[in-house]
């Protein structure tokens, strides 16, 4: 039996399909994605989104989707489905649905009467293609298929709307067309792997509405042209693959290229290996080489914390280490020219953050648990080093090292750490002094760099390094221990904040930690009273004043929700680690429990892949992006320890 599998019964009822989503990536940027009965709920969703950075550093939708429509005996059968205003669907082509799976590549059932009809489809990998392939497995007379594209052409921030400006002039290429609807953005070409004829009938499809975009507060209704429609006649097991991309193919090579594009993919016919699919799809591959972890889909672009949290877990826990050392390069190059106070030249935004620097020695500190502490030494060490002395001569600009070794940032008007939600321009969660995660990973860099330091025996590196982190270990302790045996999130002058928050499972979790093992113990424990839901831990205790758990609602709503108790599942992986060190194997069987949360999400909200959170109260309805890097990193992360344990 499929692993990601839905039957006739799931397919037809909307309450239950609409909601699960479908996202395909080719590496580079673009991406396709809609519901898995391909009736679009978001701005976002398009079958062929693209960058256009001639126009702006947003991804951009071209082909919005494309309806298939069943001929026999002049009557016409349209596969397709859009929600249109005042909750009407049309053409309701979900009815026709006897099977959807996931396993190897997104494959639909249709049936019509005597009609069965297969399509698959693949976005090719590297280039900005979608690859569809009909099959008509089954008919009793002749049957003929059309075809109506649904044009956007317009950024995925924004809506169309009919306007005499876009263009209606159209190409003919080998076995389609080719039509762009504005100046400025690139050809978009349509091609059939069977000759067809074009029909010029151009139309726009008006009020076709987004219910998610609806339940965020924001418009929810745009236009869309339709140029006209393909058609051409089809036999009972022939074969035809659809092609849309930038750039003309030869059609003859559809059907080769297909099956090479399948044959590439990874199975997702278990928990581990969807996770593995969904790590890929992070990967971002420039054309100048340059590579890139992305923070999430679809709306999240590259950014430093996002690509150093996420690294080791979507590379270094599924054997592609190569990986790792590409993206690697790419960061150190960002990294470089931070410190040395240059222009960026790469696409990883806020580098400038408190905790980037430590979040990548700690990136390549998994890096050493793989390779060994010689190979990162002489791979990464200088540069450690030279983050090290930034961050300990007061050069960061955001970043400020107090006489009692701890470091100290100031949160109170622009957001500092991970908990990065505002409202009127002021951060939600205004953790200002001495902030709890940074402080932990401030002691673990400094005993890591010390035993790199004492691998390349430089003694004197390595005694500094060691007599700076016991000053850090003990003003540890007396700043931020309480004397309820956890940890205060944030510590600003007489300020203590008593909140019961995740951030402190850091100190738990790490290699190397200021607490000793019954302080570890006390943390883990209260994380696991108040914090911890089959999702993650939540971001506030619900003990804790302005709890606020549900991620639902306008923009302004959700900002004082996003941090406020919601649920965030790459904190559970920090947790699971803590607590396999904690315990050992006892823990084994709880941690694989708590794996069943997640393996749940296969197939619910995306398909394959975890959201970026979820509400802090049951149901624990996923919310926000669909695709997010860093859950996706911590689980495999997660799992990888679970094995070690195990044997």
């Amino acid at each position: 039996m499929s692993y990601l599998k839905f039957e006739h019964a799931l397919m037809t009822n909307l309450q239950e399909s609409l909601p699960k989503e479908l996202l395909r990536t080719n590496r580079s940027g673009a991406y396709s994605c809609s519901t898995i009965v391909d009736c679009n709920t978001r701005k976002y969703h398009g079958l062929l989104v693209v960058p256009v950075p001639e126009l702006d550093d947003d991804n951009h939708v071209l082909l919005s989707s494309l309806d298939c429509t069943v001929v026999q005996h002049g009557a016409e059968f349209n596969l397709g489905l859009h929600k249109y205003q005042s909750n009407h669907f049309s053409p309701n082509g979900h009815k026709y649905i006897r099977e959807f799976d996931c396993d190897r590549v997104p494959t639909t059932l249709y049936r019509v009467g005597g009609v069965i009809l297969k399509k698959e489809v693949v976005f090719q990998h590297y280039e900005d293609r979608i690859l569809i392939r009909y099959t008509l497995v089954d008919c009793h007379s002749a049957t003929t298929l059309r075809f109506r594209p649904f044009l956007a052409f317009r950024s995925v921030r924004q809506f169309t709307h009919e306007n005499g400006a876009a263009s209606r002039d159209y190409t003919t290429v080998d076995n389609g067309i080719k039509t762009c609807m504005y100046a400025g953005y690139p050809d978009l070409y349509m091609q059939f792997s069977k000759k067809n004829e074009f029909h010029f009938v151009p139309d726009w499809y008006r009020g076709v509405e987004y219910p998610k975009e609806q339940e965020r507060g924001y418009a929810s209704n745009e236009d869309l042209y339709v140029p006209g429609y393909f058609e051409f006649p089809i036999r009972k097991g022939e074969t035809v693959v659809f092609a849309a991309s930038i750039s003309e193919i030869d059609t003859r090579k559809l059907k080769t290229l297909f099956d090479k594009e399948v044959d590439a993919r990874t199975p997702r016919n278990n928990f581990f290996h969807c996770l593995i699919n969904a790590a890929h799809q992070f990967h971002i591959h420039e054309k100048n080489d340059d590579r890139y972890i992305l923070a999430g889909y679809p709306w999240f672009k590259c950014r430093a914390r996002d690509t150093f949290i996420s690294l080791p877990g979507l590379t270094l826990s599924i054997e592609e280490d190569d990986y790792f050392e590409l993206v690697m390069k790419t960061a150190e190059r960002a990294i470089r020219e931070f410190i040395e106070g240059k222009e960026n030249t790469t696409k990883i935004a806020e580098m400038d953050q408190p905790d980037v620097l430590l979040w990548a020695i700690w990136a390549m500190q998994q890096y050493s648990r793989k390779k060994g502490k010689e190979y990162t030494l002489k791979k990464y060490g200088e540069l450690m080093k030279r983050m090290m002395l930034f961050i300990e001569n007061n050069q960061h600009p955001n970043v400020q090292v107090k006489d009692n070794g701890l470091l100290w940032i100031d949160g109170k008007d622009k957001a500092m750490t991970w908990m990065n939600s505002t409202v009127n321009g002021k951060p939600v969660v205004p953790r200002t002094g001495y902030v709890v995660e940074i402080n932990a990973l401030w002691y673990n860099a400094l005993m890591y760099c010390a035993t790199l330091a004492e691998e390349d025996k430089n003694e004197q590196d390595a005694e500094h390094l060691r007599n700076f982190a016991d000053k850090v270990k003990h003003s540890f302790v007396d700043t931020f221990l309480n004397e309820y045996g956890y940890l205060y999130d944030y510590v600003g002058g007489n300020m203590m904040d008593w909140s019961v928050r995740p951030n402190m499972i850091f100190a738990a979790a790490f290699d190397y930690s200021p607490l000793d093992q019954n302080q570890k113990k006390k943390v883990l424990d209260i994380c696991t009273r108040e914090l911890l839901t089959p999702k993650g831990l939540r971001s506030l205790s619900p003990k804790s004043g302005g709890y606020n758990p549900v991620y639902v609602g306008p923009q302004l709503q959700r900002d004082y929700a996003y941090h406020q108790g919601t649920a965030w599942p790459w904190l559970a992986g920090f947790y699971m680690e803590a607590s396999l060190k904690l315990y050992k194997r006892t823990r084994l069987s709880f941690i694989e429990r708590m794996m069943v949360g997640y393996e749940d999400e296969m197939n619910s909200h995306c398909l394959g892949t975890i959201s970026e959170l979820f509400d802090g109260n049951p149901p624990f309805t996923g919310r926000g992006a669909i695709s997010f890097a860093m859950n996706v990193a911590e689980i495999l992360r997660a799992l990888e320890l679970l094995e070690k344990y195990q044997y």
